[in-house]
């Protein structure tokens, strides 16, 4: 994959130094990993949404919320762990760290600013419940990349 956004920053003549194209690949790693884990975690919040419509809650999108956020971090984690955010030569992660350091960062954005916003969207704005969790993406993603670079996974 690495070598893959190298070839493409040769074909677009993009010269980064050392740092900055191993920024570049990260968040590029980071975003596809991103990319695949909102697809996992809006499925699973539309899942869950139709499986509990029929009950007519009040709060059904509380409830999408909160399985879509646990089963995609899980999700998230693995992937980030394995391929973006890799322990450098030498350095020992503790895993479960890391991992309790996932959730967390990712909590504060996928439960606590995403309900929220979820709020503020359906019940204030209008906006359709399945809707609402892609524009809590706009805010949330950035705040995700770093919260996991900077804090998440370092040793």
């Amino acid at each position: 994959m690495d070598e893959f956004i190298r070839k493409l920053l040769k074909v677009f003549h993009i010269r980064l130094s050392g740092d900055k194209e191993t920024a570049l690949i990260q968040f590029v790693k980071f975003g596809i990993v991103g990319v695949s884990n909102t697809l996992l975690s809006y499925a699973i919040n539309v899942a869950v949404l139709l499986i509990l419509s029929p009950l007519h809650l009040s709060w059904d999108y509380f409830s999408a919320n909160i399985i879509a956020f646990i089963l995609s971090v899980a999700w998230s984690f693995f992937w980030n762990n394995k391929y973006v955010f890799t322990a450098k030569e030498g350095e020992k992660r503790n895993i479960w760290a890391a991992l309790l350091k996932t959730y967390i960062s990712y909590a504060v954005t996928g439960l606590v600013l995403a309900n929220v916003l979820s709020y503020i969207w359906v019940d204030v704005i209008g906006i359709s419940k399945f809707i609402a969790p892609l524009l809590n993406l706009i805010i949330s993603v950035p705040v995700n990349f770093l919260l996991n670079k900077l804090w998440a996974f370092k040793a």
